[in-house]
């Protein structure tokens, strides 16, 4: 056993949660293994990424650097690591890096790149494809991943579709090794151990027991990253079955006609719900529709949920609990059936986008069952893991440790929040700021929103032009500037305070 706590990072990706979880209509999206760990220690209530795209933001866990800083602006830009990462930290202090799953944060792996062992993938990666998923399969005495398509937006006349075996009614296997994000839905045919997050679930507890049979061992950190609950939502019948979709009541936004929006808002590139690269409003497929399209990835996130909940329980079972601090969140959300009813995400922030799920528990050092308030965001997580293993990162970084808060030390927190986009499937300059009562977004050559998120919290009132509201906008205009000065954004092409309203 290591005097040292062991560290556990579990990442989902690109979870629904604002605005979905705890509705007052609806069913509740059920995550009975993240509670039970919130439960154990501190459950962080308004927590933001600093960016809504996968490969920025998982810069940003391993940097404490908001993208304008690392450089990693978009997926895949794969910009070199040439600022230090908490994972070299770690390693250089003697630390053993474990690592199962989604990279999708730069060049190589962390395999390669990091000295982690593991299972991963360059860029976004399919796991369903590999030689260690065949053989983890084959192990357990079962056939493949299989799933029966029941909704697509894929283009039913787009030659890929076919070739991909994307048909409504038809049962699919993943086959391309690059390509596990197709717009769909579906019921697996397969077992639910044949599911990415088990598979991973499973090497991560493995590993665990591995280093439990040891009396000595250095101090660890492992981290499983799932692929899920990122669409495609698909998921055995078992789950599907926890969610009745006549419970689940039209949201609030979904039909909103985007009129005092930024133009950013009608992009969309799916079908059939957009034409001409726009979003078609009114929607063209019913909210009966889009309803079970929530509950297949409501269902996800419970799999998933149940998928970490194996590590957790296992990490209980090897007594390993005390020493350990473990770390659930997610790298963003989903702007799935919201605002206007889309698909997916691109270079828009609405809260649904941005706010996301985050506990922290480590038994030794702080307090079970707490709720915490305080604006966090993921430029805090590898401050906090180095913090919590006594090291610190020697250059400076936009984030701050939250072990103070976790410790319930005293101590100046932050008021206001920054959120970054350099835009998805659209290029797009954009930054937020978030108060507990306000949110204003500066948008690069397009309109910018101001909204009144406690009394307007599905954000359908744009305040901008609002001539009662114009000491609260310079004021948070003001704030983004602060936030733009100190991190060293000088992205924008103008000053914020210059733009006309």
């Amino acid at each position: 056993m290591s005097e040292r706590p062991n560290i556990i990072f579990l990442l989902n990706d690109h979870q629904t949660y604002y605005g979905h979880e705890g509705r007052e209509s609806g069913p509740k999206i059920q995550r009975p293994n993240f509670h039970k760990l919130a439960k154990k220690g501190v459950n962080f209530t308004q927590a933001y990424t600093a960016c809504p795209l996968c490969g920025p933001t998982r810069r940003t866990f391993l940097s404490g650097l908001y993208p304008h800083n690392h450089l990693e602006l978009l997926n895949e830009v794969n910009h070199p690591f040439d600022k230090p990462t908490y994972l070299e930290q770690l390693n250089e202090a003697g630390y053993r890096c474990y690592y199962f799953g989604k990279w999708h944060a730069g060049p190589g792996t962390p395999i390669t790149k990091f000295n982690c062992e593991g299972f991963s993938l360059p860029e976004y990666g399919n796991p369903y494809t590999t030689i260690e998923y065949k053989n983890y399969v084959k192990e357990l005495g079962l056939s493949a991943f299989q799933v029966r398509i029941v909704h697509s937006f894929l283009d039913p006349q787009w030659p890929k579709t076919k070739e991909l075996g994307i048909i409504e009614g038809e049962v699919h296997q993943p086959p391309d090794p690059k390509l596990l994000s197709e717009h769909a839905t579906g019921i697996m045919t397969s077992p639910k151990e044949t599911h990415e997050a088990f598979f991973l679930a499973t090497l991560a507890c493995k590993k665990l027991e591995e280093l439990a049979e040891k009396e000595q061992y250095e101090p660890f950190h492992l981290r499983v990253d799932f692929w899920g609950p990122h669409q495609p939502y698909y998921v055995p019948q078992e789950y599907r079955d926890l969610y009745n979709t006549e419970e689940i009541s039209e949201y609030p936004n979904f039909n909103d006609d985007l009129e005092d929006k930024p133009e950013i808002y009608r992009f969309d590139l799916n079908y059939p719900i957009s034409k001409n690269g726009k979003l078609i409003y009114p929607n063209p497929l019913p909210w009966s529709t889009w309803r079970e399209v929530l509950a297949f990835h409501y269902a996800h996130i419970s799999l998933v949920d149940d998928a970490g909940g194996l590590i957790l329980n296992k990490v209980k079972e090897l007594g390993l609990e005390n020493n350990t601090m473990i770390i659930w969140t997610t790298d963003h959300g989903d702007a799935v059936a919201c605002p206007g009813g889309h698909f997916d995400k691109d270079c828009y922030m609405p809260q649904e986008m941005i706010r996301v799920p985050l506990t922290i528990s480590f038994p030794e050092i702080i307090a079970a069952n707490q709720k915490n308030d305080c604006l966090v965001s993921s430029i805090d997580i590898a401050p906090t893991i180095l913090d919590a293993a006594g090291l610190s990162f020697d250059n400076p970084i936009d984030g701050t440790s939250l072990l103070p808060l976790l410790k319930k030390e005293e101590t100046e927190w932050r008021e206001d929040l920054m959120i970054e986009t350099h835009g998805h499937f659209h290029l797009h300059l954009g930054r937020s700021i978030v108060t507990y009562k306000y949110k204003y977004t500066y948008n690069e050559g397009y309109k910018d929103e101001f909204y009144d998120i406690i009394k307007d919290p599905y954000e359908l009132n744009n305040l901008i032009d609002d001539e009662k509201y114009f000491k609260e906008i310079v004021n948070m205009k003001n704030r983004l500037e602060n936030w733009r000065e100190k991190t060293g954004d000088t992205m924008t092409k103008r000053m914020i305070r210059k733009k006309t309203r």
